[in-house]
């Protein structure tokens, strides 16, 4: 599998040195380090920029046959690379792990659904959850709701977080969208990395709140089919993209 990550930088908290590591009994590979670095970064950015206040919310990226996932419970302030959890294909993880996300079974189901995408951020930012618990979506009442991918920003059924019938939703509503809301929940975003999942998560927060803004005013214009396929194949050449497919 493709391993999606980016190299970066972490500071390990004073509050956890000199604890025991969960991965002290193991050899960790480069690759593996820099993974769960990338992942500890992630999910410390959209904790400082508001995205998931208190310790809602969580991260993942592929990495082997599996994903790495941030920890049940933690405060995202005390996290270090050892934290993160490797959970396999099947949803086993290794003796002496920390225990994963209750999420962890809809990240999972999100990456097997696109593997074109390696990577999820879940998040419960305040403008997203409050359509959220109207199960409303986001239509397509400015063009940048093409950038999770299609004409809307889907919201997707309500199930209890952390089973498998949410599981089976969020992969639904992202077989199509690189982005969905969950109802009664939040919203997860999904990209080619962590950076891409991360600016998206940020993108559809951000849409959330305009489009509140407009109901407050009235019905929205909204683009038509026409308008938002014309937008839609923009996007391909947007920014760096058609001269990264030609390199």
């Amino acid at each position: 599998m493709a391993k999606a990550v980016r190299a970066t930088r972490a500071t390990v908290p004073a509050s956890t040195r000199g604890k025991r590591s969960p991965l002290a009994n193991r050899r960790v590979s480069a690759d593996e380090r820099r993974a769960r670095l990338a992942v500890v970064e992630t999910t410390q950015i959209m904790s400082a920029i508001g995205l998931s206040p208190g310790r809602s919310g969580n991260v993942s990226c592929r990495f082997d046959t599996g994903m790495l996932i941030t920890p049940s419970g933690m405060a995202y302030d005390t996290l270090t690379p050892d934290d993160m959890v490797f959970v396999d294909a099947d949803g086993s993880v290794p003796q002496g792990a920390r225990k994963p996300s209750s999420e962890w079974q809809f990240h999972l189901a999100a990456l097997k659904r696109r593997p074109d995408r390696h990577a999820v951020v879940h998040t419960h930012s305040r403008h997203a959850l409050i359509l959220a618990c109207r199960h409303e979506p986001i239509p397509a009442f400015h063009y940048m709701v093409a950038a999770a991918g299609g004409v809307d920003i889907p919201c997707v059924p309500y199930a209890i977080f952390g089973s498998a019938e949410l599981s089976d939703h969020v992969a639904n509503g992202l077989t199509e969208r690189d982005a969905c809301l969950m109802a009664n929940h939040g919203m997860t975003a999904i990209g080619e990395t962590l950076d891409a999942a991360l600016e998206l998560a940020r993108d559809v927060e951000e849409l959330a709140a305009q489009y509140i803004g407009v109901l407050q005013l009235g019905k929205p214009k909204r683009l038509n089919a026409k308008q938002m396929a014309e937008v839609l194949e923009r996007f391909k050449g947007y920014g760096q993209r058609a001269q990264t497919a030609e390199a």
